[in-house]
């Protein structure tokens, strides 16, 4: 028997559910997104605003000490160093939509009224069909949607001036070059910089330049603060950190007691304790000899309040048998601290 209008809405809500709560916001299964379940998990909210979502922060300091005795004159500052960096938002939308002749090419009827009045048990083939349809476009538009913010959140914002500007707006591979981030001339600003280390050579890994540079480097990137830090990298960096590895380790001889088995293999890798995580967008945009030191205190994902993956169900047109879905996502990026964060890349 054909299904109503209202009962079809109800299925294509009811997919959306299975899909976007209890932790499946974001599907795993076509490609790891490290980047977005981190922006996801330390996201946080912004009430509204005209253009910008905007921090205030601080690098110099004019207040000084000088010695007196008796009634020698001293002098008193007025500071006045604090500066508004600030970030723009943007409004994202991903929908989808299904024609009712989609659903009679799959022996699907639909009564085009919205009441739900005088329907009948639908045999249990034609649920099962209509779940099998709507739920291949609800997870379409679930991981379309994911793929695409992912990496908006790498790119930095030149792609679309209605796009979020990414983490390439502001870890940038030339940070002492007079370019304006998040407001603030970096080229004017020591402080304003993040750090950056590119072309190390690793043709000989056991030189062991890229670990020697990652052990000076870190050092500056706990300089200021206590940073939380995470370690995303390209393919061909990890192959460049794991052959350092290599050339001056020895395999170990776990597994001879399990059926005379040695594992050959390179552990995952970490450095001061933080995982390196391989990031496969870094390939797709062209940087697989790049790695990204990334300080999750001071880098985040902001969202406007009541604005995160907001669910839609326009009404059909009058004129148009087609249903439609869509989700909403108005927010922005956020760096409060650049120099607690790093890029650098292999030759």
């Amino acid at each position: 028997m054909p299904f109503t209008a209202q009962e079809l809405e109800n299925i294509a809500n009811a997919m959306i559910d299975f899909h976007m709560d209890k932790g499946k916001v974001y599907s795993q299964s076509i490609q790891d997104k490290p980047l977005l379940r981190i922006l996801h998990a330390g996201q946080k909210t912004f009430p509204g605003g005209k253009e910008n979502i905007t921090t205030r922060v601080k690098g110099q300091y004019t207040t000084t000490i000088q010695g007196y005795t008796h009634d020698d004159t001293v002098s008193y500052s007025n500071p006045g160093n604090i500066k508004q960096a600030h970030y723009p938002w943007k409004e994202i939308h991903g929908g989808i939509q299904c024609t009712l002749t989609e659903l009679k090419k799959d022996g699907i009827s639909v009564v085009d009224s919205a009441n739900g009045k005088n329907t009948v048990e639908h045999s249990s083939r034609e649920k099962t069909a209509l779940a099998n349809l709507m739920d291949d476009k609800i997870e379409d538009m679930t991981e379309g949607v994911a793929q695409d913010m992912n990496a908006m959140f790498w790119k930095d914002g030149t792609q679309s001036a209605k796009e979020v500007p990414g983490l390439m707006s502001f870890i940038l591979d030339q940070p002492a070059a007079a370019t304006v981030v998040g407001g603030i001339d970096q080229s004017a600003n020591v402080w304003w910089r993040n750090r950056a280390s590119l072309g190390i050579d690793v043709s000989t890994p056991a030189d062991q330049n890229l670990v020697n540079m990652l052990q000076k480097e870190f050092r500056q990137l706990r300089r200021y603060g206590s940073p939380k830090h995470v370690f995303l990298a390209g393919s061909d960096f990890l192959d460049g950190f794991e052959k350092e590895l290599r050339a001056l380790g020895t395999y170990t001889q776990t597994g001879w007691a399990d059926k005379g088995r040695i594992d050959a293999s390179v552990a995952d890798v970490a450095f001061k304790g933080i995982s390196l995580e391989y990031d496969p967008t870094l390939d797709d945009l062209g940087k697989s000899k790049y790695g990204y030191v990334l300080d999750t205190k001071r880098i985040f994902s902001d969202v406007m309040e009541g604005e995160d993956m907001k669910r839609h169900s326009p009404a059909r047109p009058e004129d148009k048998y087609v249903i439609y879905r869509a989700v909403t996502w108005t927010g922005g990026l956020v760096c409060q601290q650049r120099n607690t964060s790093g890029v650098y890349s292999i030759n």
